[in-house]
């Protein structure tokens, strides 16, 4: 009796993890902005919505949006510029840019849809309005890139083959971690493939590209020298961002 559950157990898993296969390759398509292909659960429509939900909550976690308006209209033309002149105003979403009051953390970030945000304790440390296209055109990247849908597809995909392997084997814990070190290793990419579509965005709107590697030196003095080590860390190390931007300066220079 005891082996026949096992066996009803086993074969119930299984048939949870293939469909959790099954669905991941029904959903590849090719990103028509990066010609990537991806695994993508959501429509654009979707994507906006979802990212419009979340802007307060991400707003309110920063402290807020920064009071000073003249700063605000300096990144929305920054932000515009970059999108009218590149095949971002060809897509669907609705980009919105927001500077946060948030005086002590370093940080940009990107929500599906269009809604990108900086935070006052970057937009202090850049020291010109290229650099500023460059944090931009690096978070409109993101979006283009429909890394956070993919994240969350592939969430999705991991949480259905964990609960599979968890009925079926007890295994679990083991297929979660190799979710986890795949959005990890996978997070890299992305941060690397935002950094080109930015070089791209910045010579399109005429801002000097060669400035993207200056905010790469204030990302890396801004984590000191006990940073993390790139095998550890959801992003590449500095450095070898700076490189791969120089390749992309000299392959998209001209066009």
């Amino acid at each position: 009796m005891r082996g026949s559950k096992l066996k009803i157990r086993l074969l119930i898993g299984l048939a949870i993890v293939a469909f959790a296969f099954i669905r991941k390759c029904n959903q590849k398509q090719e990103n028509p902005y990066t010609g990537r292909t991806q695994t993508i659960n959501m429509t654009p429509e979707q994507e906006i919505a979802i990212g419009l939900q979340s802007a307060p909550q991400m707003a309110q976690q920063h402290g807020g949006l920064y009071p000073d308006q003249k700063y605000q209209a300096l990144v929305d033309q920054v932000g515009n510029k970059l999108i009218q002149s590149s095949m971002a105003r060809e897509t669907p979403y609705k980009y919105e840019f927001h500077l946060l009051a948030d005086p002590n953390t370093i940080n940009a970030f990107a929500l599906p849809g269009g809604q990108i945000f900086i935070t006052y304790a970057l937009f202090s440390k850049l020291n010109n309005e290229d650099q500023l296209a460059g944090v931009l055109g690096h978070e409109i990247g993101h979006v283009l890139g429909k890394h956070s849908a993919e994240r969350i597809a592939e969430s999705d995909f991991w949480r259905t083959a964990t609960m599979g392997a968890t009925v079926g084997a007890d295994m679990g814990g083991l297929i979660s971690g190799i979710g986890q070190n795949t959005l990890l290793k996978n997070g890299r990419g992305d941060e690397l493939e935002s950094d080109d579509l930015g070089v791209r965005f910045m010579i399109r709107a005429g801002y000097d590209p060669e400035e993207m590697i200056g905010v790469m030196k204030i990302l890396k003095a801004a984590a000191g020298p006990n940073r993390v080590p790139e095998f550890q860390s959801s992003h590449p190390d500095p450095d070898n961002r700076i490189e791969k931007i120089k390749e992309a300066i000299e392959r998209y220079r001209g066009y």
